[in-house]
């Protein structure tokens, strides 16, 4: 029966069985997903009972399986549970032998298999209508995007309140140096020698505090995702910090240290050499 590969979902009233696996041929196997795995304490090979109502009757089933939810947004914020059972199985027990809500097809990873399938489904028949999985998952997912624009402007928030602050720490770091780079300046070292080093360390700062950031930013959503994914039973990533986001915040980093670091040095190399040291 297994070798039929034909499942289909159905969320029933289940009640615990008297545990252990005693196999017996007549019992027919299900597989349930790991969220009521955790709520009911079941594991492979414990037996159930499986009704199509709570308190009717129903038949016992041996758990042959638990499987694992995909990172599917829209499944956050439900909190039901999955039993994938044969498709003969499900028919008997709601008596429901020839309805169906929804089938899911999986196709091979070819470009344009999809598409494809989805035309093919759509006229098989009239009544039945196909949509691809990327469609269904931006459809159930339109609080995920506004919540996902509402994260990007917390970001360029963050950015403008950052370049502020750091063109602010710079000034004031490089202004305590006056009396050094008014020395400098009496020994005959050039405005732009005390540019370039003003600049060259704004820059190293900006890089070392972006890997700081990635790092904390690294550690910080491996705790976000531990904590969530335990909550909610779900691979899905809460926070990531990609390759592609790092490179940007160096890069944006950088640029503003450079430019801080270069206001700064201008301010400084303006000012006459014995101004800077008080004289």
């Amino acid at each position: 029966m297994m070798a039929r590969r034909r499942w289909a979902l159905l969320v029933t009233a289940l009640a615990l069985g008297s545990g252990g696996a005693q196999a017996q041929a007549p019992w027919r196997s299900i597989t349930i997903d790991e969220r009521l795995a955790a709520r009911t304490s079941l594991a492979v090979g414990d037996t159930a009972v499986l009704a199509a109502a709570a308190g009717a009757p129903g038949d016992t089933v041996l758990i042959a399986g638990i499987t694992r939810r995909t990172a599917d947004p829209s499944e956050i914020a439900r909190s039901e549970y999955r039993v994938r059972l044969h498709l003969d199985h499900l028919q008997a027990l709601t008596g429901a032998g020839d309805r169906v809500g929804r089938f899911a097809v999986q196709t091979r990873d070819v470009p344009g298999a999809v598409d494809s399938a989805a035309a093919r489904i759509n006229a098989l028949a009239f009544g039945f209508r196909a949509y691809p999985a990327a469609e269904v998952a931006v459809e159930t997912s339109a609080t995920f995007r506004v919540v996902n624009r509402f994260h990007r402007a917390i970001g360029v928030i963050t950015i403008v309140a950052s370049a502020i602050f750091l063109l602010c720490i710079t000034l004031l770091k490089v202004d305590e140096r006056r009396r050094d780079v008014g020395a400098l300046r009496l020994l005959g070292v050039s405005r732009t020698t005390i540019v370039r080093a003003v600049v060259l360390e704004a820059s190293l700062i900006a890089v070392i505090g972006s890997a700081m950031g990635a790092a904390l930013g690294y550690g910080a959503g491996w705790i976000v995702n531990w904590h969530y994914q335990g909550v909610y039973s779900t691979p899905l990533k809460f926070a990531i910090v990609t390759p592609g986001i790092v490179l940007f915040a160096t890069a944006l980093s950088l640029g503003l240290g450079v430019i801080a670091g270069l206001l700064a040095a201008q301010r400084l190399v303006r000012r006459a050499p014995l101004d800077l040291v008080g004289r």
